[in-house]
């Protein structure tokens, strides 16, 4: 039997938290455990875990009060039709698309959220997940749990994360290697880096394709972090994700009409205002728009290293999207989903390509996001944790691109 949606309204979902749960649940017919789940509640290990919808969206349970109330209003402020907020707004390019709350006609107890799957549009996605803060563990934790997560990690509070799991494509035996928190716990600050470098490794190379891209994305939720002050996150994670493929990786889709129609007399593509191509040196020269602040999204980036900057990697990836160059220099917002269409291009073999009008392009290869919001709470001053954690992390990004 094909699985039905039932869109829950959000009182009755947390109604339906406090509801007595049966002792066994049962799995929602058509939905299945996410297959490429790297740490968090696993569906078959733990009571509260994550589905994958047949619609391919994932079905994030929600814990019981308050952690799943909590998740659920952030998901709904930030999403929220009549939001105004600059800073919320801002934070939906970081965080997966949120499709509101969900439960099935046979459990209607058992609520939801219903989230985007970030890696769906990866052929052989490399998934990780690192906790980031320099506590694990909120405010209002009692005694005995700041105590019990303190014992899991001791270097948290000097490190600032924590890595929760990873899967990494191996593309010499074509498989995946993966590692769980208790391989996270084993890191110490002396071998971070040799840690997270396995990540970027795919058993012939160091992707450090994907190691700028990631870091251009780090910073980018990093300045993010230093221009609000009304929440502070705690125990919360990025997904980092990256195509594994080399060959996939290397391949960017352009639109016909970016290429025949919209070529001007010296056969540059051009967008709104005239800025063509040729104004964008990515193609082996230093990027003419780093140096304006305003053009790159990217936090100080003409200070990241010069390989970020030079597209010199056997893999091929752009260190920037060049069409987000282009639309920020443009003035244009690049995270609207309206000027976006999906395009499910089979003969590619990409699939679905997100697709801008005006020039084309399959979106970068590499994506980094916010989730797990069970422990978010409103404050009037910067999250110094958090932030302390970002700049930690970017360090030993940078630490591994530059060997």
């Amino acid at each position: 039997m094909a699985t039905e949606d039932r869109v829950v309204d959000s009182s009755l979902a947390v109604d339906a938290l406090e509801a007595d749960r049966p002792a066994v649940e049962q799995r929602p017919s058509g939905c299945v455990p996410l297959p490429h789940q790297v740490a968090g509640h696993k569906y078959g290990i733990s009571k509260v875990g994550i589905l994958q919808h047949p619609d391919g969206t994932v079905l994030k349970q929600l814990q019981p009060p308050p952690r799943g109330p909590c998740e659920m209003h952030l998901y709904k402020q930030v999403y929220a039709q009549d939001c105004t907020d600059p800073q919320l707004l801002a934070l939906q390019q970081h965080l997966p698309r949120y499709y509101g709350t969900w439960a099935s006609s046979e459990s209607p107890n058992e609520v939801y959220l219903k989230l985007e799957d970030v890696t769906r549009r990866f052929t052989h996605p490399c998934i990780m997940d690192v906790k980031i803060g320099r506590k694990s563990y909120d405010p209002f934790a009692s005694r005995e749990k700041r105590e019990e997560q303190i014992r899991k990690y001791p270097p948290m509070e000097e490190v600032g994360f924590l890595l929760l799991g990873m899967r990494v494509f191996q593309v010499n035996s074509e498989s995946y290697i993966s590692r769980d928190q208790f391989y996270g716990r084993s890191l110490r600050k002396e071998t971070l880096k040799t840690g997270l470098a396995q990540f970027f490794h795919n058993g012939v190379e160091l992707r450090k394709d994907a190691v700028s891209l990631s870091i251009c994305k780090v910073r980018d939720i990093l300045r993010w972090f230093e221009g609000q002050k009304q929440l502070h996150f705690y125990a919360s994670s990025l997904l980092f994700v990256y195509e594994g493929s080399p060959h996939l990786a290397n391949r960017i889709k352009w639109r016909e009409d970016a290429q025949t129609g919209q070529e001007n007399k010296q056969g540059e593509p051009e967008c709104n205002n005239n800025i063509h191509l040729a104004n964008c040196k990515l193609w082996g020269h230093r990027c003419s728009l780093a140096s304006q602040r305003s053009a790159c999204s990217w936090l100080n980036c003409s200070d990241l290293p010069q390989d970020i900057h030079h597209v010199r990697h056997k893999n091929g990836i752009w260190p920037h999207s060049l069409h987000y160059h282009l639309e920020q220099a443009n003035g244009n917002r690049v995270s609207s989903e309206e000027d976006m269409r999906v395009v499910d291009d089979k003969s590619t073999g990409f699939g679905k390509a997100r697709l801008r009008d005006g020039i084309g392009e399959k979106k970068e290869d590499v994506d980094v996001r916010m989730i797990d919001f069970a422990h978010v709470f409103p404050s009037d001053s910067p999250d110094e944790d958090y932030i302390y954690g970002l700049r930690n992390l970017l360090s030993v990004l940078e630490q591994i691109l530059k060997n």
